[in-house]
């Protein structure tokens, strides 16, 4: 069930990334970003409110908010300190993946979706090593091919990029979407950490709300007194759409995560497919150029995730 609810994932994380380049097309990023939580947020506020009020509504649901996996703690949590540990957790995710999404909103609106699909299709490597590291997952063969294959896909990226005025070693954007990608990949790592503890629901509902509220405070810093002489925030249809993608998307994740059988490696990978999508919408909506050259560069990436998910199996 776990890989199912991966490529579910995936699929809903493609029009996720399509949603976020239409409507970041002219348009200011941080309000964007911040809709996008406040929007997550009132999907899942009867949630919240159930994990506040305790009510147990969604008890023996996949939507209950209980804080732990384990009964016992969840009963326990508020008397012995397992709450504060839990939102203390979900408030670390919240930063690393808004450093993430902050970076990757910047690079996604002055790029090509065709090229920083490509880029984030390159995730599950450093996930891959960092499962190595933290997890005690090690690579064979097929997975070390895999790896090559990715890295040689980047060096490809570079050259096609050239062709559109990307130079990736001084593009700043191009920085922004390798922050993104390392930070997502972290925050991957992150979530097999947590989800070994936590339920999925109550992770979900709570980094949501902390998100809109660091988001909140960001963009009174740093976008309301200078918005008059940056990118004008404008509404688009595509706002509201990116956070249902993303909702679903993650839904399917935490759940997929919470199986203890399931390889955080593996489901990283199959989420990156979003790249098919993605890159498509790039083609047929967005008619962006060179396309060729681009297409080499992902088979590539497919070719070394197929590796790393033949040397997974």
């Amino acid at each position: 069930m776990w890989l199912l609810l991966s490529f579910v994932s995936a699929t809903l994380l493609g029009f996720y990334d399509t949603s976020k380049k239409a409507a970041l097309k002219d348009n200011a990023v941080l309000p964007v970003l911040l809709l996008n939580t406040l929007f997550s947020t009132l999907i899942f506020s009867p949630f919240i409110a159930d994990s506040i009020l305790g009510t147990g509504m969604f008890e023996e649901t996949p939507f209950s908010t209980r804080p732990y996996k384990e009964p016992a703690w969840a009963a326990t949590a508020a008397q012995d300190g397992h709450m504060l540990k839990a939102h203390m957790l979900i408030i670390l995710k919240s930063f690393i993946v808004l450093t993430s999404w902050i970076a990757g909103y910047f690079g996604l609106k002055h790029l090509p979706i065709t090229i920083v699909g490509p880029i984030n299709a390159t995730r599950p490597v450093l996930v891959l090593v960092g499962a190595m590291l933290f997890f005690g997952e090690r690579l064979n063969g097929f997975q070390w091919t895999g790896v090559v294959l990715a890295i040689l896909s980047l060096f490809l990226m570079s050259i096609t990029g050239k062709k559109e005025h990307i130079d990736f070693r001084h593009n700043k954007w191009i920085w922004c979407i390798g922050v993104a990608t390392i930070a997502g990949a972290a925050s991957g790592l992150y979530d097999k950490y947590i989800m070994r503890e936590l339920s999925p629901m109550f992770v979900q509902s709570w980094f949501n709300l902390y998100q809109l509220a660091i988001m909140s405070i960001v963009c009174l810093l740093l976008w309301y007194p200078s918005r008059h002489k940056t990118t004008p925030f404008r509404w688009s249809m595509a706002i509201p759409l990116i956070s249902l993608f993303i909702t679903a998307a993650d839904f399917a994740y935490y759940n997929a995560l919470s199986d203890p059988d399931a390889m955080i490696s593996v489901v990283s990978l199959v989420r990156r497919g979003s790249v098919l999508i993605s890159f498509a919408c790039g083609v047929l909506i967005f008619k962006e150029k060179n396309i060729k050259g681009k297409l080499l560069d992902l088979a590539l990436i497919l070719a070394g995730m197929v590796f790393i998910w033949l040397g997974s199996r």
